[in-house]
């Protein structure tokens, strides 16, 4: 580690002095911007004025720098790090070694070298709740440390209850320690809330994250953390949204945020020595970069189909409805084919750590399960909403005899059954990759660090196939979902076993019987036995070509590929009940319905609606 000099490396920081916290000043504050510039500034580019310090970064941005020592609970921070450190005395350097080798690398938003210079001069320079946060969230992989896993653990209910109040403390006076330690709090299954991230935001935004600081008068390093912070703030705001349904916090409009380069990750380089530390982080910045783009389409999931706007237009839509939801969606699903198309091969799930130096390292645990989970939450959050406008537009047959209801026989009608079919295929095609991919995780996997959408993010998967399962037109379809879906408690069953993920699929379990507990309330749906569903499937492609030569020739812009491409679902003819619970082992190769899974990864990941359905268009 080289030698900074002591707390220089933090004196012209604008985020992380010791003494002061920063306010930035913007456009319509008591502070007019036109005249700031009256004033006499330094060397250092400081003002001091009576209300505190101006600190001009920009042409364009200036803050305001307040001392830390006015603020409540100021006087306890030297008494509230010597108790933390007391619980996990002595072990606390062990268990900050164990954060940067297990956290850090997949979610970077700590700057280490700066971390260490601090730590090694003295804990005291923390600010509390970032350290009791950092110690809180390296005890859950204690047993991964070969000198601590014997010894008992120290005490993380009382590092809880120190962290709550410091932070609660330290927002009197922000700093982007105030923000680092809240996003590694929210990375706790138990601590992700929704309120918690609405304060952060407004906290970075005080310390303006949201802005471009690519020129500001800052050290280098400090722009990349900011920036690091910024986007795993981002993240955590709409991943947040969507596993809590709430409306996002940040918009595009008042976002300035530069994208990522690797000059935004020195750690790489303070590692060369270490060929073990430096591939992990290495393959940790190019996850968590790519997990940023996802989160941006993402984002514009959520902007497109469910805020209060959207859903009203799909609704004012009628009939049209579906057609409407798949105009707009054929765009996103296309970015969203090409981001995993675009995956560097080091972040795969077929080539983890396949590298001379990680096969050499026994239990060497890898990240990459929470990017790729994420991205399969993306998929189903888009279908989930083509399913329900399908729902919506096309009810399907309800009568107990298995007699559909009447139907146009226009070529309008003939249309919507087709996309109706491929749509379907195709929802059914994402839920069947995601499941196999959760089938397909290793301890290596489960053991490490998860993204705390995570857990939410398993369970949408068993929430995707109950809504599957409860829009199924007829009873083996619907038998089909039921048996799929206790496979899929089975393997998240397997997962949650001690040792492996901690817990962590065990939400999805809980969530998965509450979905299929409702189901039960469903009427017994009518039977649509296989020959039936081959004549239905050649009446709607016969109909397909009536209504496209009544149409003179013109096409849908439904665009189908890989899985999706097989047409028939070999389903059973048994009924069955909304209990899932009691299913035990997970389908053999050869059963029903695995045709629509695909052979190989472009079917998997690159087939399915492969950017979907486009509006149906005359």
């Amino acid at each position: 580690m080289a030698n900074f000099g002591g707390p220089t490396l933090l004196k012209r920081t604008l985020g992380l002095q010791d003494d002061r916290f920063s306010q930035y000043i913007g456009p319509t504050t008591d502070f007019e911007p036109s005249l700031i510039n009256l004033s006499t500034f330094d060397p250092h580019d400081e003002s001091l004025l009576s209300r505190g310090t101006l600190r001009k970064v920009s042409e364009q941005d200036t803050f305001l720098l307040l001392p830390d020592q006015n603020t409540p609970g100021y006087e306890h921070i030297i008494e509230d790090i010597d108790e933390i450190e007391s619980i996990v005395a002595p072990h606390g350097r062990r268990l900050i070694d164990l954060y940067f080798r297990i956290i850090h690398p997949a979610f970077p938003i700590i700057q280490k070298n700066v971390y260490y210079e601090k730590y090694e001069r003295s804990p005291r320079e923390f600010s509390p709740p970032l350290l009791a946060a950092m110690y809180i969230l390296a005890i859950n992989w204690w047993d991964q440390d070969d000198e601590l896993s014997p010894l008992p653990r120290p005490n993380v209910r009382q590092l809880e209850r120190l962290v709550r109040t410091t932070l609660a403390d330290s927002m009197y006076r922000p700093k982007l320690s105030t923000v680092q330690a809240g996003l590694l709090l929210s990375q706790r299954p138990e601590g992700d809330q929704w309120a918690p991230t609405a304060q952060l935001i407004a906290i970075a935004q005080e310390l303006g994250l949201h802005l471009d600081c690519s020129n500001w008068k800052i050290p280098l390093w400090e722009k990349g953390l900011r920036k690091r912070l910024a986007w795993g703030l981002y993240m955590q705001d709409k991943w947040g949204a969507l596993v809590h349904g709430r409306p996002s916090h940040i918009f595009a409009s008042q976002w300035a945020v530069q994208q990522l380069c690797s000059n935004d990750f020195p750690d790489v380089e303070w590692d060369e020595e270490d060929a073990e530390e430096r591939q992990d982080i290495e393959k940790g910045r190019t996850l968590f970069t790519q997990m940023i783009q996802l989160s941006l389409i993402l984002s514009e999931i959520l902007e497109t189909f469910y805020t209060l706007q959207a859903m009203q237009n799909v609704t004012n839509a009628g009939a049209q409805g579906t057609h409407l939801v798949l105009s707009l969606a054929k765009p996103i699903q296309l970015k969203l084919k090409d981001w995993y198309a675009a995956l560097p091969a080091s972040i795969r799930m077929d080539s983890t750590y396949q590298t001379p130096v990680a096969n050499n390292i026994p239990n060497r645990l890898s990240s990459i399960g929470y990017l790729h989970l994420a991205y399969f939450a993306t998929e189903i959050t888009l279908h989930r909403r083509i399913v329900r406008s399908l729902a919506q537009t096309h009810p399907g047959p309800t009568t107990a005899d298995g007699v559909p209801p009447p139907t146009a026989s226009s070529a309008s009608s003939a249309g919507d059954s087709y996309v109706l079919h491929i749509c379907r295929n195709a929802a059914k095609a994402r839920l069947i990759s995601a499941m196999d991919f959760v089938n397909r995780l290793t301890p290596s996997h489960l053991r490490a660090f998860w993204y705390f959408a995570s857990k939410t993010n398993f369970a949408l998967i068993g929430t995707f196939g109950s809504l599957l399962w409860a829009t199924s037109p007829g009873r083996e379809e619907a038998e089909w979902y039921r048996r799929r879906l206790g496979e899929y408690r089975w393997t998240l069953s397997v997962s949650s076993k001690p040792g492996e993920g901690k817990g962590l699929t065990e939400f999805a379990m809980g969530m998965l019987d509450i979905s299929t507990g409702l189901l039960k309330q469903l009427p017994e749906k009518p039977s649509m036995g296989r020959s039936n569903s081959l004549a239905g499937l050649v009446n709607i492609t016969g109909a397909r070509r009536s209504s496209l030569l009544a149409l003179g020739g013109e096409s849908y812009s439904v665009v189908v590929g890989g899985a999706v491409g097989d047409s028939v679902m070999d389903l059973d003819t048994s009924g069955g009940s909304g209990d899932v619970s009691g299913m035990q082992s997970p389908r053999s190769p050869g059963d029903e319905g695995s045709e629509a899974s695909g052979d190989s990864e472009d079917a998997m990941y690159g087939g399915g609606f492969a950017s979907a359905a486009g509006m149906a268009h005359f």
